[in-house]
């Protein structure tokens, strides 16, 4: 502790920066949970070294020094999440996913409407953002989500980083260069719908799903909207394909029911499938859906439901009884 300051004055000091450092881990890491858990370990690490803070640097500057080396830690192992789009070429939709793959392999959502998601802009927060941030090096990670998401100075990452001015800049000038070759960019804000129309469209793909209705489904999606099926590596691109999937190899989608939820800053579902031995829902999949104008660009179904139905919310099964509310 600081000169006469006590353990819960310390706490009061650091424990608004949870909710942004939480926000920071998880574009870093990729996950969720592992973001939580680098969080946590953040201001432990603070509190108990805050005596050794000389206000040199302001408070939160110094806490998140302390959350990029916790980061850089986890990442010193070079295990990178990803999306299944990065693994390899799409494939045809009626074709079956194959052999899941390591839980550990995947980006995963992060559920919106936490004290992070007020820190910064949606988009910083998207899926295929946060996959694409994986490519970059550890340490240009850092920087570009510093710079150029958390609006710190050059000086300050310097700081952060213990280097120079020019050579922060330089790394964010090659993570830029990177995240244009996968044909993102930090200045580039996407056609994202606003809250009513998100609101709108979302209602009208949960209706359409549910009621399987390809008319309606192939009206909403994008000409080049992807679907992809974590843990499977398999994703598909385009109307036809993905039709393809839900008529052929997912039929058993039919009949769903859709509760809403957000991940990633845009609209969600926890899916629910019919059981097949008696009434009501079993858990199937989380959907994170990403809207573009008013099309939906891309599916991300998440079939870890074990894990991730309760980090949102979402119930272990339906009643049948709830099909009203959804009719």
């Amino acid at each position: 502790m600081g000169d006469g300051e006590t353990a819960d004055a310390a706490v009061e000091r650091l424990e608004p920066y949870r909710g942004e450092l939480t926000g920071y881990c998880y574009r870093m890491l990729g996950a969720y949970a592992e973001a939580e858990d680098a969080a946590q370990e953040t201001l432990v690490r603070a509190w108990r070294n805050i005596g050794r803070f000389e206000g040199r640097s302001s408070l939160r500057s110094w806490v998140y020094r302390i959350a990029t080396n916790v980061c850089l830690d986890a990442l010193a192992a070079g295990k990178r999440r990803a999306l299944p789009m990065d693994l390899g070429a799409p494939s045809e939709g009626g074709t079956a996913p194959g052999a899941p793959l390591d839980a550990g392999l995947w980006v995963e959502p992060c559920p919106s409407g936490n004290p992070e998601a007020s820190a910064t802009a949606g988009e910083s927060v998207h899926l295929a953002f946060v996959a694409v941030l994986q490519h970059l090096p550890p340490r240009q990670r850092a920087t570009l989500i510093l710079r150029d998401v958390l609006g710190f100075t050059a000086r300050e990452v310097a700081d952060l980083h213990g280097t120079t001015v020019a050579s922060a800049n330089s790394a964010l000038q090659r993570a830029r260069a990177t995240l244009a070759g996968r044909g993102r960019n930090t200045a580039d804000r996407p056609s994202r719908p606003n809250r009513a129309t998100l609101q709108v469209l979302a209602e009208r793909y949960a209706t359409a799903f549910s009621r399987y209705d390809m008319e309606e489904l192939n009206m909403l999606l994008h000409v080049d909207a992807t679907l992809c099926l974590p843990p499977y590596a398999k994703w598909m691109r385009g109307i036809g394909d993905i039709q393809a999937w839900l008529t052929g190899p997912a039929v058993g989608c039919r009949g769903s029911l859709l509760i809403p939820t957000v991940a990633n800053g845009t609209a969600a579902f926890g899916q629910y499938r019919p059981h097949p031995d008696c009434t009501g829902y079993v858990p199937w999949a989380l959907q994170v859906v990403d809207f573009s104008g008013d099309h939906i660009t891309g599916i991300t179904a998440f079939r870890d439901t074990e894990r991730l139905f309760p980090l949102f919310g979402l119930p272990e099964q339906v009643d049948e009884d709830r099909v009203g509310a959804q009719a």
